[in-house]
């Protein structure tokens, strides 16, 4: 017997009856997987996303707004090699952040810097200092962060870290020269479509039984949710999906100098936006199956049984390569 509390009402579980549950709470009787297994790499065709630049540089590059007033009194010169840095609170809270970007800084603009060659110095110290010897290494490139996201063009971003109260985790497109942090996960050349298949019901889903938790917030992870989240069937047609994330992006643009923040809280999230995902959630419902679904539970078990499908062919190869390896052993013996 499983009781299931409807998000929006809490005093009115839902009674259901199942042969075999999985440890995520839902029905999985004749499914094979019953746990997501992470993976490096997408196995539902989706581009790659990454997190955005890491400095490991003891704060020393990242800056306030009064900080950065302050530095660029002493050293107006700096004003080009400071970029706004955008993690999770940044995105959601309109936040200000700036950091140094001194990868493509020669080095004679550099030494006319004694306020930016401090800085450097003090991020090559300490990283010497650090116990960690990767850590250690990097000392040597001490212009450079430990990871390097530059972006050129627009790119999308998923904060890391999400209230469980949204009902959607607010993603959204940014631009250069922005750098986004470690915070936040990347998607370059992200098309409407990403943006509509991600910022769906069928995805919140995958991420509220799926993903893990960092105190009442869901964890946005690369490995576990993203990059295996089933995808619509290969024959359906997702073209009808770009002017519905359009609308999304449009119902936001109405209400200007309201953070994202704002806008998806429960209790003043505008209906207008509701409407747009409502509207969007139902088309990409209907990719999967054209009947819909009429709950989150009804979702899941649906989307574990595409991924269900997805895991065959890479077990598959993973058994072949231990019958090859096996083989390999006996072969020397």
């Amino acid at each position: 017997m499983l009781y299931t509390y409807s998000r929006a009402n809490n005093t009115e579980p839902e009674e259901t009856v199942h042969k075999k549950l999985s440890p995520y709470l839902f029905d999985c009787s004749g499914l094979h997987n019953l746990v997501v297994r992470e993976e490096n790499s997408p196995i539902n065709e989706l581009s790659k996303l990454i997190i955005g630049s890491k400095p490991i540089d003891g704060g020393h590059y990242i800056f306030t707004d009064e900080e950065r007033e302050w530095f660029l009194k002493e050293e107006p010169e700096a004003l080009s090699l400071l970029r706004p840095f955008i993690g999770t609170r940044e995105f959601l809270q309109g936040k200000k952040r700036w950091i140094l970007a001194l990868h493509a800084t020669s080095p004679s603009l550099l030494a006319k810097l004694p306020k930016v060659r401090k800085r450097i110095a003090a991020v090559r110290d300490y990283r010497k200092a650090s116990k960690s010897r990767p850590t250690q290494k990097l000392a040597e490139t001490p212009t450079l962060y430990h990871v390097n996201v530059i972006p050129k063009d627009l790119f999308l971003v998923i904060p890391e870290v999400n209230s469980e109260r949204r009902e959607y985790v607010p993603i959204g497109w940014l631009e250069p020269p922005i750098i986004p942090s470690n915070l936040v996960r990347v998607l370059e050349n992200a098309t409407l479509i990403d943006f509509a298949l991600l910022t769906s019901a069928m995805h919140m889903t995958w991420l509220r039984y799926i993903g893990g938790r960092l105190g009442n917030s869901y964890r946005y992870s690369i490995g576990l949710i993203y990059n295996t989240f089933p995808t619509p069937p290969k024959d359906a047609d997702i073209s009808k999906l770009g002017p519905l994330a359009q609308s999304i992006l449009e119902a936001r643009n109405a209400h200007p100098n309201v953070t994202l923040a704002d806008l998806y809280d429960p209790d003043l999230m505008p209906p207008n936006l509701r409407r747009a995902h409502k509207t969007l959630d139902l088309a990409v419902d209907r990719l999967y199956r054209r009947a819909g679904f009429t709950s989150e539970h009804e979702r899941i078990e649906h989307l574990f049984t595409l991924y269900e499908k997805m895991r065959l062919p890479l077990e598959g190869k993973m058994k072949s390569r231990k019958r090859r390896k096996k083989q390999g052993k006996q072969d020397k013996t």
